[in-house]
């Protein structure tokens, strides 16, 4: 497998998510509450640094994700599921060219993330 064009779109996300992750982080620190504030302002402002560091977190995750697949690229295990050790098609490699795994065992590891989010929900109503 050739894996010199993906290892440059990896890159190029990297150093995207680095940025991301720096800016959303400056951001979540910024939001100040000002000295007389309501209780609107308040939430307001909690709401909007919660959110910030959310993303900040999800962009981190995903930073994981593209540099774990780089050193998949330094190792040659890359493009390989790293469950199943079979080869992941390109196509999906095309599209999420961080990924570890075949459509079959991403599917087994998003089950229980699923299974969770319905028992909250049910635990909730």
């Amino acid at each position: 497998m050739e894996t010199e064009v993906y290892k440059q779109r990896l890159l190029h996300r990297e150093k995207d998510l680095l940025e991301q992750t720096s800016r959303l982080d400056q951001e979540g620190r910024d939001v100040r509450s000002a000295e007389v504030e309501d209780p609107i302002d308040s939430v307001i402002s909690s709401e909007g640094k919660a959110a910030s560091f959310h993303l900040s977190t999800t962009a981190y995750q995903q930073l994981a994700q593209v540099q774990d697949a780089l050193q998949r690229i330094e190792e040659g295990t890359y493009g390989f599921c790293i469950d199943c050790g079979k080869q992941i098609p390109a196509a999906r490699l095309d599209a999420v060219p961080w990924t570890p795994y075949c459509a079959e065992d991403q599917e087994k590891h998003d089950r229980p993330a699923q299974s969770e989010e319905g028992q909250e929900l049910d635990s909730v109503s």
